[in-house]
Formats: structure tokens, sequence, C-alpha cells
């Protein structure tokens, strides 16, 4: 138990590697940014050189902290999901931009997929709906219209970012964990394995994917040459399902919500698959010895980016921290309600195309009103899925909360006002990060299995509703007036 463990943990907006002991303390951590590119309305891209330049440099600086490859027992990957790369097998080299998740360029092809009827195939094959978030559509898109996809020929590989990473570290091996397989509408999620009608249906050739394995186990080993000697990669999963795992959620019914770039709701539903009625999506939380257990998830797009959209956009604040104070400056939001739809709407409404918006503006609206809407606008949208957990049998008695944006005390008491229900903040609030480090611990043989990891984690904070039933009421029909309008035909 003296060895540490490594994770990568490469997220949206930036990517990173953490030093944990076998404990779960956090002994280091290394982050570097991630260029965004929007080269048009609704696409968003990453340099995938960049990004695997940036991981090695943050992962050579902890394996140094370590004081060695050979004092690490294993290498935990956790990622951005859907977005996926696509890159040349002699070299690792990526051959085109990576097409982030938040990109919506196949709306119009996932909505004429609908429209012929396929989506309840895709659903009750894959668990998910037809919509540019997942990777499949992405992967066609790519095929069809960058010509140096087809020129590489049988040399072509894709992945998302674990696949790509493992890729990179490994020489060669082309694999990706069962939860991330999950997420690209190719899996059936029931047998875990590709489906030969999706892949036909997207446009995707089979002998360009990885193989689907374990979220934990011997799964690769890094060339010697990467770190000073090999480290065995041992744990891997998308960074939602790896926060899922570091909340401790393996009980049937626990939630968790996870507030970075967009906002991740997953509740454990255990080895039974349930399909949802309401909209929401079935994944795969983690798969260990062929055994998977599931959960139901709910995606919001836009979270954080939403405070870095104020910030670095609109310049209304100079750091995200100022939200807080503003928030607590006004005694209410002064009728002002942000429906943050920039990248479209997620579940439960999954409208690609809606557009977000800010209503109830008078000239007695100040600069604290729309950052307070802003952070309502999280409670708000995580009470809207919470309603459609309900409503398909699986509401939350708590919610454990993680994620940067649930540092800020206003907001999390908001969520527990507004959810009429306890809300659960862990001291470490890197979960994603932690799962990551209970999988690959358990899979270098440091833990049995994830519930006796559950040990790495450490102490939480709980906020209580406080907030009067007529208060509440008065917000939620404030956000459903401003919510009608972005989801109206006419918009």
């Amino acid at each position: 138990m003296s060895k540490s463990i490594l994770v990568i943990d490469e997220g949206t907006t930036s990517t990173r590697a953490v030093l944990f002991a076998a404990s779960g303390e956090a002994l280091g951590s290394c982050q570097r940014p991630l260029t965004q590119h929007y080269p048009a309305p609704g696409l968003v891209e990453h340099d995938a050189e960049e990004i695997w330049n940036l991981t090695l440099e943050c992962a050579r600086e902890m394996v140094a902290k370590a004081g060695g490859a050979d004092q690490i027992a294993g290498i935990g990957i956790t990622n951005q999901r859907e977005t996926i790369v696509f890159w040349d097998a002699r070299t690792g080299k990526p051959l085109a931009p990576a097409i982030v998740w938040q990109d919506r360029r196949t709306a119009d092809q996932c909505m004429a997929l609908r429209e012929r009827g396929e989506e309840p195939v895709v659903q009750a094959k894959t668990g998910l709906l037809l919509d540019p978030y997942f990777s499949g559509s992405k992967i066609g898109w790519a095929l069809a219209n960058w010509p140096q996809l087809a020129e590489a020929s049988a040399h072509l590989r894709v992945g998302t970012i674990e696949s790509y990473l493992v890729y990179r570290l490994t020489g060669g091996a082309h694999i990706s964990d069962a939860s991330n397989a999950s997420r690209t509408a190719l899996m059936a999620i029931g047998s875990g394995g590709w489906d030969d009608g999706l892949t036909d249906l997207f446009g995707v050739p089979r002998d360009i994917l990885p193989e689907i394995t374990d979220c934990a186990g011997q799964l690769g080993t890094t060339t010697p040459e990467m770190f000073g000697s090999s480290i065995p990669i041992t744990g891997m999963a998308g960074d939602q399902q790896a926060a899922t795992i570091g909340q401790g959620c393996f009980t049937i019914g626990q939630t968790k919500a996870t507030f970075g770039t967009g906002a991740f709701v997953l509740t454990q539903t255990g080895t039974t698959l349930r399909q949802s009625k309401h909209r929401l999506l079935s994944t795969v939380l983690y798969q260990i010895a062929g055994e998977r257990h599931y959960a139901l998830e709910g995606s919001v797009f836009v979270a954080g980016s939403l405070v870095q959209w104020l910030r670095d956009d609109l310049g209304l604040i100079g750091s995200a921290a100022e939200t807080e104070p503003l928030a607590r400056s006004v005694a209410d939001n002064g009728g002002v309600y942000l429906v943050p739809a920039l990248s479209g709407l997620g579940a439960p409404h999954w409208q690609p195309n809606a557009r977000g918006t800010i209503a109830g503006l008078s000239f007695s609206a100040k600069k604290a009103h729309i950052a307070r809407a802003a952070l309502e606008a999280m409670a708000h949208q995580t009470h809207d899925l919470k309603t459609a957990f309900a409503a398909d049998g699986a509401d939350w008695a708590e919610l454990r909360i993680d994620g940067g944006m649930v540092a800020n005390d206003w907001m999390a008491q908001d969520l527990a006002d507004i959810l009429a229900i306890d809300v659960e903040r862990p001291a470490f609030i890197e979960t994603t990060a932690l799962g990551a480090a209970m999988l690959a611990a358990v899979g270098a043989g440091l833990y049995p299995s994830l519930e006796a990891a559950t040990a790495m984690r450490g102490g939480v904070t709980r906020f209580q509703p406080a907030m009067p039933d007529t208060d509440r009421q008065k917000r939620l029909n404030g956000w459903g007036d401003a919510l009608s309008r972005v989801l109206a035909p006419s918009s």
C-alpha cells in the first residue's frame, strides 16, 4: 500500500495529472489549460496533439514527484467522454481536429434519423437518444467530410479520449473501456459489444473502432521510455462515471451531480439495465470482470461554462469566485431568469437547436441579478432532471455533488432549497480524479473491490433545505415561464 496511483484527468477545458496515495490523499497535481476552438457557430474542436503533449507533461511531473515510475502501482484515466479523436495507427498522430462533446454539427443528421423513426431502435440498443452529443454521428460526419481520413485507409484509428491516450501511452494498444464505449451510440449496452446495425446506421466501419474492455484490471502498460520504466494502466472510466464512483454511489438509488463544464446527474441502478421513458439516458457505470453496472443519467450541457462565458465573453465578472458574493448582495433574482441553452438543451428536453435567453430584464436589473440568475439556473436545470428521474421511478433521497462549481456555498445551498432534499458535498470535490484512482487501485490489487476502495473518500458537508415552499414554487414558476420561451417552436 506504499505505492502511489497516478491519475490522468483529461477534461474539456484543461488536462491534469493527480498523484494519489493508496489512502486517497492527493499528494500533488499538475494542470494545464486546453485551447478551445470554435471554427463556426455550433462547432467545438480540440487539438488532440495539444491534449497529448500537455497530458504527458503533467504526467511526467507527477511521476517525478512520486520518486519515479517504480513507485506507481497503476495509472487511472478519466476523460471528457463523447469527444472523438482520429489518428494514424503508424504514428499515433491525430489526422484531424478532435470533435468535442459540445459540438452540434450533426444536429440536422440526428433530426433526420429521428424523423425516419430510428430513435426507438437506437435507444433500445444503446440507452441513448439521437443527439449530436454522442460520438457515432460525429464519426460518421468526419468520415464523410474529411478526405484525409479516407486517405489513411487501413491505418485509420478512431476512439474517445481515453482510447487515444492509451494508444499513445502504450505505443499501440487500441482499447476503450465499457463506460466510454457506451457513450458512442455504437455499443449495444446490454451485450457490451459494438453493434453492426448501429455502425451501419452512422456509417462507421467496425475495423477502425477499439476493443471494449473492463474499467479496472491490467488494461495495458506504458512504453518504458515514456516515464523511465513501464507503468501498468489499471483503471479507466468516463468522467461522469468516475465521479459517481468517487462519490461512493454503489447502492441502487444513490445519486451524484457533477457541476463542471456541464452538469451531469447519475443514479446507480445496479446490474439491471433500466430504460428511461422520460428522455433520460441509460449508461454503463462501470464494468469489472465482465460484469456491467448501470446508471440512469441526465446531462445538462451548460453549467460552469456559463460562468466562464459571463467572465470571458461578456466581461460581467473578473473571476468565477465573484459570483457568490454577487448572488448574496441582492435579496432575490429581481425577476431575472437565465436559460443557458448556449449549446442547445440536454436532458430532459433534448433540443440541440435551442438558444439561451435572459428573461425579466428591466432598468432595476443589476450585474448581481444576472450573476445570481446564472447560479440559480444550476438548481433550476437540476430540478427539471429530478422531476424526470422521479417519473422514471428513480427519485432522489439526497444528492451528492462535486465539480469545480460546488465550492460555491451559496449555490450548494440553493440546490438544497430548490430540490427540497439534503445535498452532500465531499471535502475533496475533485471526485472524478478520485474515482479514477479508486478504479486504478482496484485494478492494481490495492483494494479487493470498489466498495472497499471507498476508504479513499474523505469527510463531507451537508446542506439542508431551508426555503419556504411558496418561495420555491415562485422560483420554479418563473423558471418554467423563461424555459417555455426557449422551447417554443417559434424560437
